[in-house]
């Protein structure tokens, strides 16, 4: 049993407060995983620049010297925001392949959560309170996000076992549900040169979507040939550059609900997650039905 939350938002004169939604919503579902939590925060991207959000266990050690670095090998002013054992680099899109292939060879130490436009994400071991606190999630802005409160069934409690996971640009996926079939789907994905770095089967499903993504198709093709490819039970949520994708099993045994109303759609594991949110009063809600696509794009 976990919980998953994500809003979508429609009215841009929300986004400074996306942080603020969230991190009431995911606070509400702690009950349902104690674990770990994380957060997939998806921002306005600046142009020509990406981002690779990292994770250490030594954050002193490792961040004292990264911005020199940086700069020393790659003659660029590369900007650095670090919070608790995180930090964001923002660099030249075009450096940013070579930067995760430096950032592994020099600090081996390090942990690459995500990189992209727009994707930022922040994971620990501990509550959902607890990591919004440490990252102080609550002011960070953006146009949509997800996020996740876990109790571990298939894997070690650690933080690269946290959810969100994040195989591709811009691309994260949050899971409550257990996958029968991960160490199958886990080779045949290596058969396309894709590795998981995890023994979790929720890191498969999100490798799953890359995969195909990578292929040419697009999320709503992904996720229905999901249905057929991924055995077991689950609700996904899917962040993208563009939005939000959700999917329940044809059995749809693990809860979702969706509230939306001309402001933001909010999606979460029970209804209690939307009690904090502006003019719930004036939202449809709803349950998603199973073996379905739902898509929210901007």
């Amino acid at each position: 049993m976990c919980g998953i939350v994500g809003i979508f938002l429609k009215d841009k004169e929300l986004e400074s407060k996306l942080g603020a939604f969230l991190t009431q919503m995911l606070s509400t579902m702690s009950d349902r995983g104690p674990d770990s939590a994380g957060y997939a925060i998806y921002g306005r991207p600046k142009k020509h620049k990406k981002k690779i959000t990292v994770q250490s266990s030594s954050p002193k050690k490792d961040f004292s010297s990264l911005a020199k670095n940086l700069q020393d090998s790659f003659n660029e002013d590369a900007h650095i925001r670090c919070s608790y054992t995180h930090a964001v680099i923002s660099s030249k899109e075009d450096n940013c392949t070579k930067l995760k292939k430096w950032l592994s060879e020099v600090y081996p130490n390090l942990r690459i959560l995500s990189t992209g436009n727009s994707l930022e994400i922040y994971k620990e071991i501990g509550t959902a309170a607890a990591i919004s606190n440490m990252f102080d999630i609550a002011s960070k802005s953006g146009t949509h996000a997800i996020g996740h409160t876990r109790m571990a069934t298939e894997s070690f409690v650690t933080t690269l076992g946290a959810h969100p996971f994040s195989t591709a640009d811009d691309q994260c996926l949050v899971h409550n549900g257990s996958l029968s079939n991960h160490n199958t789907l886990r080779r045949q994905l290596s058969t396309y040169g894709v590795h998981c770095e995890t023994e979790n089967d929720s890191e498969v499903a999100e490798a799953y979507l890359s995969q195909k993504l990578g292929s040419g198709a697009n999320l709503g093709e992904a996720l229905q040939q999901a249905l057929q490819d991924l055995d077991g039970f689950y609700t996904f949520l899917i962040g993208t550059k563009s939005g939000i994708g959700l999917l329940r099993d044809p059995i749809a045994c693990k809860p979702a609900v969706v509230a939306e109303n001309e402001s933001y759609v909010a999606i979460g594991s029970e209804y209690k997650a939307f009690v904090g949110l502006p003019d719930l009063d004036k939202a449809t809600i709803w349950e998603p039905e199973p073996a379905t696509v739902y898509l929210w794009e901007h």
